[in-house]
């Protein structure tokens, strides 16, 4: 897409910086806005339309070419929320007499179950962190990220953020800053506890000898040199699919996210109740946390189908 316009341009600001003051929107959330924005900002300009003339028939033939080029379903659905949420503000602050995208019902989204890992995979990729990174160093911080993210069930975001401060003492819980800003206690296994000592230990050691170089502390518990001071979204999603490779678990069933679902899916199969997983999860809606429930039951049904004698005909 081409570069749009100024008057646009001002819009998503705007919108944007209400999002932040008033809704409290995480940085993620709000980068997801401005990508679909800028996306319908630039089909505008082409159409030689702006956000402030732009009709219903704008927006319904916006969605349609984006349908034409593709796009998934979650995709469209999302970016018309974000139109709707812009005309919204727009029309809150009197900048258009109505919202041209009210009416427009979207193409929902698909209830699609999660990719889950069995324990058997789990145990391949915790594995894998103890022996595949080329230093020692590396090898103690990707154990204990993989071991938290285990054992906590938590967003990628909330574990390269995490701070050193929350994970010191060799703690029972640990506290986890969520979407919205929103803090949940979260238990540690042993496990976890045990590689969170060991990588505190040598963390420490390493930040001290960049403090006698010069170097600031670090605030982080997987500190980066890089620009947010700590390991990033990206390189841990590489380095997951890095860890699969050697653990021998296909790479295309493993995410950061595969081991949040994996952690909330074993919770249940061991008789966790569901109200308990959706803290844990830091979910504000049980029905989010509900579809563990259908990712149970499926995996149920392929252990009748693969495992009973009845299933396997003569």
């Amino acid at each position: 897409m081409s570069e749009i316009s100024q008057a646009s341009s001002r819009w998503i600001s705007a919108f944007l910086d209400a999002q932040a003051a008033e809704l409290d929107a995480s940085e993620n959330t709000r980068l997801a806005y401005g990508r679909d924005l800028m996306d319908y900002a630039a089909w505008l300009d082409q159409k030689k339309q702006t956000f402030e003339a732009a009709s219903r028939a704008d927006v319904e033939n916006y969605l349609i070419d984006c349908d034409a080029a593709g796009l998934a379903q979650s995709t469209r659905a999302r970016r018309l929320s974000s139109i709707k949420q812009l005309y919204r503000f727009a029309y809150e602050e009197g900048w258009r007499a109505e919202n041209p995208a009210i009416q427009i019902k979207g193409p929902g989204r698909q209830k699609s179950l999660p990719k889950t890992l069995s324990l058997e995979e789990v145990d391949q990729l915790l594995g894998a962190a103890q022996i595949s990174a080329k230093s020692q160093d590396d090898r103690l911080r990707n154990t204990c990220m993989m071991e938290l993210l285990y054992a906590t069930g938590m967003r990628v975001s909330e574990l390269v953020t995490l701070p050193v401060s929350a994970a010191r003492g060799d703690p029972r819980m640990i506290l986890v800053r969520g979407k919205g800003d929103k803090e949940r206690m979260v238990p540690l296994a042993p496990a976890a506890r045990d590689a969170l000592g060991v990588w505190i230990k040598r963390r420490d050691a390493l930040d001290d000898a960049a403090r006698k170089n010069g170097a600031a502390a670090s605030k982080f518990l997987f500190p980066s040199r890089g620009k947010t001071g700590h390991l990033t979204r990206h390189r841990f999603y590489m380095l997951i699919k890095e860890l699969a490779v050697a653990g021998g678990v296909d790479p295309s069933k493993v995410t950061p996210h595969t081991l949040r679902h994996a952690f909330a899916t074993h919770l249940l199969a061991g008789g966790a109740d569901l109200r308990a997983i959706q803290t844990l999860l830091g979910h504000a809606d049980i029905s989010t946390t509900e579809i563990y429930t259908h990712v149970l039951d499926e995996r149920l049904k392929e252990l009748v189908l693969e495992k009973h004698p009845l299933a396997k005909g003569n």
